[in-house]
């Protein structure tokens, strides 16, 4: 944004902005291409109205789509689902760990989303600001899961949207020291009945 007067001209610089949802082939073709949407993301970087690049991903293709776009430019910032219960898909967890690898290899920040994912919504009423899913809520789960995403060093943690549940985020965040084992996640995942979010 960019506001000039008689005595005033002020530019504001945006710290990152990111291509959304881009794991559609057809889209992300469409976003890459000579005069896409990338292209518009890099003028603006040039003109310094924003100082970095990033993209999202939502869905089992997304890391795998993530390091397609890594190829093809260098992103500052990548956006993925992590949580327990989707790194025990055999072809996520295995495209997810590439997208980690590369991005420390190319200085890329990692952000993660839907750490706290219980289920899909599945038609139920909506009672959390989570477009995506039924989120754990009690403060039990809530520490596992977030201790379990907290727990890979080259990520770090996006909350949810909700401001019911950012307290018990934050609040287990706060008291991060280890990663449950994996046996601790197996018995709180039969204990809430968590589900896939994504098939």
């Amino acid at each position: 944004m960019i506001y000039s007067g008689p005595w005033l001209e002020c530019v504001l610089t945006m710290d990152l902005w990111q291509m959304h949802g881009l794991t559609s082939p057809v889209g992300w073709e469409r976003a890459m291409r000579a005069g896409g949407t990338l292209a518009a993301f890099v003028e603006a970087r040039d003109k310094g109205l924003v100082r970095f690049l990033g993209v999202t991903g939502h869905g089992l293709a997304a890391p795998a789509m993530h390091l397609c776009s890594l190829e093809r430019f260098h992103f500052d910032t990548v956006l993925v689902p992590y949580n327990y219960s989707l790194m025990q898909n055999p072809r996520y967890a295995a495209d997810f760990q590439s997208l980690v690898t590369l991005c420390r290899e190319r200085h890329v920040a990692v952000q993660t989303t839907k750490s706290i994912a219980l289920r899909p919504w599945a038609g139920q009423p909506k009672t959390y600001n989570t477009y995506f899913y039924e989120p754990l809520d009690s403060q039990e789960a809530i520490d596992k899961a977030v201790h379990w995403v907290l727990g890979c060093p080259d990520i770090f943690l996006s909350t949810a949207g909700d401001m019911q549940l950012l307290p018990k985020i934050l609040d287990a965040a706060n008291r991060f020291e280890a990663r449950p084992t994996s046996a601790e996640m197996a018995t709180i995942a039969a204990k809430f009945a968590i589900q896939p979010i994504f098939v």
